[in-house]
This record gives structure tokens, C-alpha cells and sequence, in this order.
């Protein structure tokens, strides 16, 4: 018999059953099979999957990479360089706006003629996915002049003009080019229309833009549906790294003043006239009359 209040260490203890319980769980985790850990070459095809499948939403929805196939937009731009093109702010209603460098599809065979380079089934898939730019895919690459409802013109060699104010066309415009030139489109007025944009390179003498594509169904203008986006750096090769803001002479104010209220700023000065008038002639009766009597 045990002593009275002392405690008979067995099964019924507290201390007995953890252990119990304990040597219980242990008995079970070695009995489990051990979940056998998936190779890396198992795991490496769902990860390429995964890959893939973000490379192909960023290009469709973020960010495209293309290249410069010409020298039409030197010295901004270099023929071969690849630039990052932002194709997400178009998605929230965001439109092309003047001294920006955008990439567009091809409105109305402007690149009828020119050679196509055929790609290989690899460059075919990473252009496809966007991880190197497409080479069937159409597309130009100019700077915006004119957005709806400016009047850009070029008289002579320039200046560039845009709502009757000059561009100082320095900082980008291909050394040793005039902003504008003497040639059959080279010297052109044009107003454009809702929805469109007028675009030119910055190399001017080498550059078959807006300015040469007047004939065509949209006058040379490109329909803003037909803009991919803004190109906003150059990635490669490295030694061209570089961002593409829009140039300070942008910043003035080009904004045409609307018919309205080129009315009413016509109107105020004739208004102010005739009341002078009334004035003057109710003086002139008045101080007439007085005397008389």
C-alpha cells in the first residue's frame, strides 16, 4: 500500500500520460512515409510554365520591348537599339500628348515595300512572349508634334510651329537638319482631327513621316487606336541606356484657344467701344441742352 497522499506514478499520472502520448506520436510519424521531395527537373518545366505565362501578361499589358529598324529617329534613337515600350497607361484611357516618342502599328501601309526580315521558330516564341521585339508585327516609332485640334505647320526651313508658336527643336533634332524642309510635303499647314496625332522623326531629311503620307485615307495623321504606347527608355545595348522624356520646349503653352473664346476676346474691346460712344454722345446732349436754355 502506498503511503496515504502519495501519488502512484503510472498510467493515470499526468506526467504518464504525456509520456504516453509522446511515444504514441512517435510510434505514428515513424510509421508515415516520408513525403518524397519533387526533383528540380520535376519542378523545372512548371516553373519555365510560370515563366512564360508572366512574360506574355507583361507584354500584353505592361511593358513590350522593340527595336529601331532605321535611322529615322537619330540622334534620339539608333538603328538596332531596343526600346521598353509603356503600354499600360492606354488601358486607363491615357492619349499620346505632343514631344512624346510612340510606337505605333502601321495606319495606311507606310511600310509598303520595305524588306521583312524572316525570324526562326526561337525568335518567333520569344518575340511572341515578348522577351525580344517582334519582327512581323508592323510598327513605326516618331515623336508626337500635334495632337487633336493643333495646327502644325512649317514654312521654309523652319521653325516648327504648333498653334502659331516655334519649337526650339535643338536638343533633338539630327545635327546638322532643319526643323523643316523644302520638298514636295515638307512644307505643309494641317489641323488635326479628334483622334489623331501627327508624328515626325527627329532626323528630318530621313525621315518619311506624317509629312509624306498626306495622300493616304487618314492624311498623314495616325489614328490614337493604332498606338501601341510610349516608348520610355532605351535598355539595349547598354552603352545607349537612356530615358526619353518629353523635351522643355514641349512645356510652353501650345494649346490652341478655342473659337469661342477668340469670339469673345474680339467681342470685349468692339463692346467697350460703342459704350464709350453712348457715353460721349449722352455727355454731348446733355451739356447741348443746358445751354440752349
Amino acid at each position: 500500500m502506498s503511503p496515504e497522499g502519495s501519488v502512484d506514478p503510472g498510467s493515470d499520472s499526468p506526467d504518464g500520460a504525456d509520456k504516453a502520448q509522446t511515444s504514441a506520436d512517435d510510434g505514428d510519424q515513424n510509421q508515415r512515409p516520408k513525403k518524397k521531395q519533387r526533383s528540380f527537373w520535376k519542378e523545372l518545366p512548371i516553373l519555365i510554365g510560370i515563366a512564360l505565362v508572366l512574360a506574355l501578361l507583361i507584354k500584353t499589358f505592361l511593358v513590350q520591348a522593340f527595336s529601331i529598324p532605321s535611322e529615322s529617329m537619330q540622334n534620339t534613337l539608333q538603328k538596332g537599339d531596343r526600346v521598353l515600350v509603356d503600354k499600360l497607361t492606354p488601358w486607363f484611357g491615357s492619349e499620346p500628348e505632343r514631344g512624346e516618342v510612340v510606337v505605333f502599328h502601321d495606319p495606311a501601309k507606310w511600310l509598303e515595300g520595305e524588306p521583312v526580315i524572316e525570324p526562326n521558330a526561337l525568335q518567333r516564341v520569344l518575340g511572341w512572349i515578348g522577351l525580344m521585339p517582334s519582327a512581323e508585327e508592323k510598327d513605326l516609332i516618331k515623336r508626337v508634334v500635334g495632337v487633336a485640334g493643333d495646327t502644325v505647320e512649317c514654312d521654309g526651313t523652319g521653325p516648327l510651329k504648333v498653334n502659331g508658336k516655334a519649337l526650339e527643336e535643338e536638343s533633338y533634332v539630327y545635327a546638322g537638319n532643319t526643323p523643316c524642309t523644302v520638298d514636295d510635303g515638307g512644307q505643309f499647314k494641317v489641323k488635326v482631327p479628334k483622334g489623331k496625332i501627327w508624328v515626325m522623326g527627329d532626323h528630318r531629311q530621313n525621315s518619311l513621316d506624317s509629312r509624306y503620307h498626306q495622300n493616304d485615307k487618314n492624311k498623314g495623321m495616325v489614328p490614337v487606336s493604332q498606338v501601341v504606347g510610349r516608348a520610355i527608355v532605351v535598355a539595349w545595348p547598354p552603352t545607349h541606356w537612356s530615358t526619353l522624356p518629353v523635351p522643355d520646349t514641349f512645356d510652353q503653352n501650345l494649346t490652341a484657344a478655342a473659337p469661342g473664346a477668340l469670339g469673345l476676346a474680339g467681342a470685349v474691346p468692339l463692346v467697350l467701344w460703342r459704350r464709350r460712344r453712348l457715353i460721349t454722345a449722352d455727355t454731348t446732349r446733355v451739356s447741348g441742352t443746358g445751354t440752349a436754355g
